[in-house]
């Protein structure tokens, strides 16, 4: 056994998606958004799941990202979220993967390009990220019609700045407006059998109008929530946390009353205390910002962090704990009666659930349990 992993729980996994299709309109294929390491969960891990209970695409952020899941053996309809370099455009039509055109200069190198991929146009209804403004349209429609890219073209879609914030549907209607817009322009020209597709897990769980011909559901697949607003609203759906983080007890210290802990000296020892060396750190994904205020489960109980996170380490007081070498420590998940969430650690460092889930270092293994 590796000396800290992650477990992902296939059954929770299942259960998402199943409560997630449940809701969908019967049209709507159902994307799983399995970007940047499927969200810390595992591209390859979490993807197969995905792909064997009823997934019915995949986004990922990158040719490279896409290219893997062809290599495992997914044969169902990938789309790129993110930037596609021209280089990367002979790989995408080898593979089958589709690319997203969301400006007027990688549109032209699509057009001047001998490999041509199939394609989704983006456009920006306020956001202001990635994608086309409405006025530009027309000039991208005069490339689509007067170049050979007229049949590469398959989807159009847009993204929801603020559909998880419950306090702003007005802003998300304004936006799926301005998309049906966009739309129609395009269907006059011509385009009238495209992907259309708008919503995230928030958008897709607030109104089904927004579901269209697909939804792209990430965060909601792993268990979580867009925000803490929707969660209270929408409480009578119940995900499950598909991810825990394990780590085994590498040695054990006792400590005197006057002793300091760690790097630079910022926590002495108040008491006689014992105390359990993790060996995780920031390098694995442990923010460094929860120094002498995270928290881990080891025998049932909470057990705080002792001084500074370092690189590849952590000390815990388990004063009063039954604690050994070798025994397990939870991070992310349940042990016993208590249990630590993502959410627990986000809102001690005032940071995004999203932010402390996906920064868990790649090279960790990912166990199905």
């Amino acid at each position: 056994m590796n000396k800290t992993w992650i477990e992902i729980n296939k059954t929770a996994a299942r259960q998402n998606i199943e409560k997630i299709k449940a809701l969908l309109q019967p049209k709507t294929k159902l994307w799983a958004v399995v970007k940047s390491n499927a969200y810390g969960h595992g591209l390859s891990v979490f993807s197969k799941i995905a792909n064997e209970n009823g997934a019915d695409g995949f986004c990922v952020d990158s040719v490279i990202e896409g290219e893997k899941l062809r290599q495992e053996g997914i044969k169902k309809p990938i789309l790129v979220l993110g930037p596609t370099f021209k280089r990367f455009f002979p790989s995408a039509v080898k593979n089958k993967i589709t690319i997203t055109i969301s400006n007027l200069e990688s549109l032209k190198e699509l057009v001047q390009s001998k490999s041509k991929p199939e394609f989704h146009l983006k456009i920006d209804t306020g956001m202001h990220r990635q994608g086309f403004y409405a006025p530009e349209l027309s000039k991208v429609v005069r490339l689509l019609k007067t170049q050979k890219v007229r049949n590469s073209i398959t989807g159009v879609y847009t993204h929801l700045a603020s559909a998880k914030d419950i306090n702003y549907p007005t802003f998300t209607d304004l936006q799926f407006k301005e998309f049906q817009k966009a739309i129609k322009l395009l269907e006059r020209a011509g385009f009238r059998n495209l992907i259309k597709h708008a919503a995230a897990t928030g958008g897709t769980l607030i109104n089904p109008k927004y579901h269209l011909d697909a939804a792209r559901i990430g965060i909601g697949l792993y268990g979580l929530w867009p925000s803490m607003e929707l969660a209270i609203q929408l409480s009578k759906i119940k995900f499950k946390p598909v991810l825990s983080w394990r780590a085994l007890v590498s040695e054990i210290k006792s400590l005197r009353t006057g002793d300091y802990v760690g790097y630079d000296l910022t926590e002495r020892i108040q008491r006689p205390s014992k105390a359990a060396i993790l060996p995780i750190g920031y390098w694995h994904g442990f923010p460094r910002a929860l120094s002498g205020i995270g928290e881990v489960l080891i025998g049932g109980k909470k057990c705080r962090v002792l001084g500074r996170v370092s690189m590849d380490m952590i000390i815990v007081d388990v004063t009063g704990v039954k604690c050994e070498r070798g025994s397990r420590a939870t991070l992310i998940g349940k042990q016993a009666s208590f249990e630590i969430t993502v959410y627990d650690m986000a809102r001690k460092l005032g940071a995004s659930h999203y932010e402390i889930i996906t920064r868990i270092n790649p090279l960790i293994e990912r166990v199905i349990v």
